[in-house]
């Protein structure tokens, strides 16, 4: 069972998901620590595809207080994401005809390894993301009014 790390909320009311992938990212040694112990932030990240390679950009990770000031550490670096070179080429190819976008969703530990989940979205209206939190509301009273136990 994977262990989450980072969850993009945002990005979930912000984006209607079309497809997802699983995808690696290069970390060091003490970034790697640092994710699994919390110190991951992906709101406002988002991934981009340069040179036929795909990075995550925006993502915050903080610094690992134990690796000490002798290892250079740049929390707010780009990272590189590890993608199969077909998905590489779907994902390109989608992004250059409909204007979607690649936002990361979460990040996780799978087998000693922090993998991403990332989207391939489009952007909500506001209008529309009034209707998602209206719809919500609406099924939690619902739920509420039928736990209700009766007089």
């Amino acid at each position: 069972m994977p262990d989450l790390l980072a969850d993009n909320r945002r990005a979930r009311r912000d984006y209607e998901f079309l497809q997802e992938f699983e995808a690696g990212i290069v970390l060091t040694g003490p970034e790697t620590k640092s994710a699994k112990t919390g110190g991951l932030r992906l709101s406002g990240a988002f991934v981009i595809i340069r040179g036929g390679e795909a990075w995550l950009i925006g993502a915050h990770l903080a610094r690992y207080k134990p690796a000490g000031a002798s290892v250079p550490q740049d929390p707010d670096r780009s990272r590189k994401v590890l993608l199969h070179k077909k998905e590489l080429q779907e994902i390109s190819g989608k992004i250059d005809k409909s204007g979607l976008t690649l936002v990361p969703v979460s990040a996780y530990s799978k087998g000693g390894r922090v993998k991403l989940r990332i989207a391939l979205a489009r952007g909500k209206r506001e209008f529309e993301k009034r209707d998602a939190l209206r719809k919500k509301v609406v099924a939690r009273e619902t739920r509420r009014a039928l736990l209700r136990p009766k007089k």
